[in-house]
């Protein structure tokens, strides 16, 4: 009977992953809060994303974007760079794990712009994201409303239908989807 108890304890145990593990990447992780927020809100979301709670599929193919040179930040790429593909992958996964920030709701949601629909068939119809695309609910006006320009000019072109995409969007078409989502 009490070799059967110690043996299904550790058999409890070799199942557990060791707590220094999950201190390691949220060690590695903490370097993260001092842009992206430390309970989630970025500290200058007009330029820099919220991380907590996106699609993991979506920050492990930024970060490895960020550490191969498709996805050119001053910041980010150096971070990057210094990260092994395992340290990415429990990155990633550290981030989407997290709950996304809550925000007071807008008194009245804004009426969708027409070519949201398209947007939708990647990113969800609730836009909360899903493998591989991004949430873009609740990003701010300035931050989507610049990544949809760079996608444009094809200054960001680490996603194949997104520059074409917006290329076929006019300024102001994009400034609306920009504006609806960050009210979402």
């Amino acid at each position: 009977m009490r070799t059967r108890l110690v043996w299904a304890i550790l058999g409890i145990m070799v199942g557990i992953p060791p707590v220094h593990a999950a201190d390691e990447i949220e060690a590695k992780a903490q370097p993260c809060a001092a842009c992206h927020g430390a309970r989630g809100v970025p500290v200058d979301p007009e330029s820099i994303p919220g991380i907590w709670g996106q699609e993991e599929s979506y920050l492990m193919k930024q970060l490895r974007d960020f550490r191969n040179g498709e996805r050119q930040s001053a910041v980010m790429s150096p971070i990057a760079k210094d990260l092994a593909e395992g340290e990415l992958r429990k990155i990633a996964a550290y981030f989407a794990a997290k709950p996304w920030p809550a925000r007071r709701a807008s008194a009245k949601a804004p009426s969708p712009p027409k070519a949201i629909a398209q947007c939708q068939a990647c990113h969800q119809p609730n836009l909360q994201g899903g493998m591989p695309a991004p949430r873009l609910a609740g990003l701010s006006y300035e931050y989507l409303a610049a990544e949809m320009r760079a996608f444009a000019a094809e200054k960001r072109a680490n996603n194949l239908d997104m520059p074409r995409f917006m290329q076929m969007l006019t300024e102001r078409e994009r400034n609306a989807i920009a504006r609806y989502l960050s009210a979402l």
